[in-house]
């Protein structure tokens, strides 16, 4: 059987308040079109097909389109919904989209009941499992406390035992949205610590032939069985370096996986260029990148005359402008950005009480903490279900 694995399509989102509508549309033609000129026999999205659980009405057209578009295909597709998406929203219409052969996965409950297609060599069992918010589902998988690994340890347990009463031989296919160990995360996915702990375990997957996953915007390998495909589209420019694609995967009889990546349109390259102003204006080794969009960082020691004017003449594509004056770490000077990046709320929240009281907390306050942002972080998402 060959599936075509693809994640995050973020509907709705802009880059940097440039819209994306159009670029996600011509992502989506080049879906139907890969479905159609490879002979895939299903497609699997592994999560945040829209950007927030509350999507523009366009965002909400297009994705109408490719639904109609893939079910004219008469090609099944499992879906599941991501920490963007709203559950219940997306899954309205379930029942009758799954008689089209659109099968969306919202409901946590639902976890080990498959998706049964059948090829030439037997069943294929596919167990959608949506991101699962510990604080919101442990109950459910009657976890004592919420965390992520032992969310999705419950979950899993529910499809080996689903498969383990099938016939021998059928073969099976898990869509999670998570953040699985050994993965390399970007600036564009929102952060989903519980407890200090956002990955869990790539082992917690044992058991079945392939695990598409979703969450992450980088396509990335963590096993030959358990993938990434990543974002469609670039939506930070900590993706510079991606190369965006999906994944053509192919199951044999026996459940083993041959994978083949399928590039994605790129609607501009993204360039990130760091200098002087000067500097990043005269230099010759600047002009591949003069019609990318692109991220300039100043290190200019005093900000210079309307810099993103000047910038634009020659970059007329300037999307973000930093200005990070080369300066040591402890230079009082050095932005509060700057000193924040790569730093959890868990660590901010402890810097602060450390600046506060002139020591850090300790282990039964660092807990306090914790359970503080855990709480607001349920709080959040209960909010969004309620929306």
């Amino acid at each position: 059987m060959r599936l075509l694995h693809t994640s995050d399509w973020h509907l709705g989102r802009a880059f940097h308040r440039v819209g994306m509508l159009g670029a996600q549309a011509e992502f989506i033609g080049h879906l139907v079109e890969t479905v159609r000129e490879r002979g895939v026999d299903a497609v699997v999205v592994s999560g945040d097909v829209y950007d927030r659980a509350v999507p523009p009405l366009a965002a909400v057209e297009l994705f109408d389109d490719a639904l109609h578009r893939l079910a004219d295909l008469g090609v099944p597709t499992v879906m599941i919904s991501g920490n963007h998406d709203s559950a219940r929203r997306l899954g309205v219409g379930a029942g009758l989209l799954g008689r089209a052969g659109i099968h969306l996965r919202t409901e946590p409950s639902a976890c080990g009941t498959p998706v049964l297609l059948s090829d030439a060599h037997g069943d294929v069992a596919f167990y959608g499992l949506p991101y699962l918010e510990p604080a919101l589902v442990k109950d459910e998988f009657g976890v004592e406390r919420a965390g992520h690994e032992a969310v999705l340890a419950a979950a899993m347990d529910r499809v080996r035992a689903d498969l383990a009463a099938r016939p021998a031989g059928t073969r099976s296919v898990v869509l999670a949205h998570a953040f699985v160990t050994g993965g390399q995360p970007s600036d564009s996915e929102r952060d989903i610590t519980v407890g200090g702990v956002a990955a869990v375990p790539a082992g917690v997957f044992e058991g079945v032939d392939y695990v598409a996953l979703g969450h992450l915007h980088g396509c990335q390998t963590l096993s030959e069985r358990v993938r990434y495909s990543g974002s469609p589209l670039a939506y930070s420019f900590s993706e510079a370096g991606h190369r965006k694609s999906m994944w053509l995967i192919d199951l044999d009889a026996g459940g083993a996986v041959t994978a083949e990546r399928i590039d994605c349109p790129v609607p501009r390259p993204l360039a990130r260029i760091r200098g002087t102003l000067e500097e990043l204006l005269a230099d010759p080794a600047l002009a591949p990148h003069e019609q990318a969009w692109v991220e300039a960082t100043l290190t200019d020691p005093v900000r210079p005359a309307d810099p993103m004017a000047r910038l634009t003449e020659r970059f007329p594509h300037t999307l973000s402008l930093v200005f990070d004056p080369e300066r040591a770490p402890d230079d009082p000077e050095v932005s509060y950005a700057r000193r924040l990046a790569g730093r959890s709320d868990q660590q901010i929240a402890e810097d602060f009480v450390a600046h506060v009281r002139g020591a850090g907390p300790d282990e039964r306050e660092r807990a306090v903490l914790r359970d503080a942002i855990d709480a607001v972080r349920a709080d959040e998402a209960l909010q969004e279900v309620a929306r």
